[in-house]
């Protein structure tokens, strides 16, 4: 008869055991393949392959066992557990999809060689248990014996955590310490450790008491939003289907003695605006002052210009003007964010010098980078600081300042939202597409600024 047995094969006159081994063991094990000779003959080859393929399966498992990818870290979750031990299986061979109601003597056999692999590596107490199970091991005897059948465990707060760190803040330093700072404080009033499924809107609440502590409003709000951007991911990506979110709509602003935002910041005055600028043209370098007449002149965050490319900027369009979206040095994540912002007056020859100042792809390299939104900022408060010693006021206030000359001009509400990128529920129904909304955003931008309506021809 013909042997239908895994891994053997007959060569010449004589039965072979021979099986792959896996690509992430194969530093380990020292082969590509383990060929061994069983017998010259199909009687003696069968009854010594159970024997062999033990002896195989026992060394591929202790190699598994220290592989450094296979090992353990102390600081894994549950499901992070759980899912190297999947990966565990895989790397030897066996079927993902077994279950123990199967009748498959090899599968059964090779995994019950694995786990008597693994647990010789422990003492045993009266009871025959293993003494001191480390959790990789207990979670891959779990898979190894339950196999299809085992429970995954439900992702926590920390598993939701890392995959957002993993999948959407990922090399960004800035955004890494940011995502950290949050969850100390989230920490402090729900351990990481608590299932998704399990938080209620009460937790929510005891987490924003936790942030207001010593904190602004406007302050908590983004904190909750980074907690709410993260939660949602999680349910999408682990598929946690109608898990509500119990930080969606939760608001700092309710505490009766909260300090109103108006009054922990404002606008510059003209004065204040009209001084910092002479300084910045004296006394900064060439690219900071282009930087600070295009934001004083746009409305736009410091990060939307400082990360600026050639290509983003179009200079002999009909409407002057530069596009801010995502790109790897500069993430700009919200869908109101990316939009296209008009040049005119000073920022428009600002914009005209920066692209001629330099040839590489970037028009102010010293400030796309990471951390370079840091550094403009740091460089242009010292400028500010010259000028007022007020808190009340930062680089950012020029932005605050478009934002009343805007309301001043009567530009309505939603034209205000295309020009600064906030976001507007009305703007994309009531403007149509790019090209309309840059030109009621370059009409609001003349208006808010003085400068009379371009002559179309």
């Amino acid at each position: 008869m013909l042997i239908d047995v895994r891994h053997i094969q007959k060569r010449k006159a004589s039965w072979y055991y021979r099986r792959k081994v896996p690509a992430s063991l194969r530093a380990a094990i020292g082969k590509r393949e383990i060929v061994l000779r069983l017998a010259g003959s199909e009687a003696e080859a069968i009854r010594l392959y159970l024997s062999v393929h033990a002896e195989v399966e026992r060394q591929l498992a202790q190699a598994a066992r220290v592989t450094p990818a296979a090992a353990s870290r102390e600081d894994q979750t549950a499901l992070e557990v759980a899912r190297e031990a999947a990966r565990r299986v895989a790397a030897l061979g066996l079927n993902s999809e077994w279950t123990p109601d199967e009748e498959d003597a090899n599968e059964e056999g090779g995994r019950e060689a694995i786990a008597d692999a693994v647990l010789k590596g422990y003492h045993r107490d009266e009871e025959g248990d293993p003494i001191g199970l480390s959790q990789a091991d207990e979670a891959f005897l779990s898979a190894l014996y339950r196999g299809a059948t085992a429970r995954r465990p439900d992702p926590t707060l920390d598993d939701a955590k890392r995959l957002y760190e993993k999948e959407r803040v990922r090399d960004s330093k800035k955004n890494k310490d940011e995502l950290e700072r949050v969850f100390k404080l989230v920490a402090q009033a729900i351990p990481l450790t608590r299932t998704l499924s399990s938080l209620r809107r009460d937790d929510a609440k005891e987490v924003r008491s936790v942030m207001l502590d010593s904190r602004r409003p406007s302050s908590v709000d983004r904190y909750l939003n980074t907690v709410r951007a993260v939660i949602n991911h999680a349910i999408e990506e682990f598929d946690l289907g109608t898990l509500r979110n119990p930080f969606m709509k939760l608001k700092a602003d309710v505490r009766e003695n909260a300090e109103p935002e108006r009054k922990v910041k404002r606008p510059f005055t003209e004065d204040e605006v009209q001084a910092i600028r002479r300084r910045v043209l004296s006394m900064a370098k060439d690219d900071l002052a282009r930087i600070w007449i295009i934001l004083e002149n746009s409305g736009c965050r410091l990060s939307e210009v400082s990360g600026l490319r050639r290509v983003d900027v179009h200079l002999e369009d009909a409407i002057p003007h530069f596009d801010v979206e995502w790109h790897e040095a500069r993430r700009i994540t919200t869908k109101s964010s990316q939009r296209k912002v008009p040049l005119i007056g000073p920022a428009l020859e600002a914009m005209r010098e920066a692209v001629e100042a330099t040839d590489g792809p970037f028009l102010f390299p010293d400030y796309c980078r990471e951390g370079g939104g840091g550094a403009a900022s740091a460089a242009l408060s010292k400028h500010v600081r010259a000028v007022t010693a007020d808190r009340k006021v930062t680089t950012h206030s020029l932005r605050d300042r478009m934002k009343d000359l805007l309301r001043v001009a009567d530009v309505e509400d939603a034209v205000q939202d295309i020009l600064l990128g906030h976001a507007s529920g009305k703007t994309a129904s009531n403007y149509g597409g790019e090209r309309a909304r840059l030109q009621v955003a370059d009409r609001a931008l003349r208006q808010a600024l003085g400068f009379p309506p371009p002559e179309r021809t």
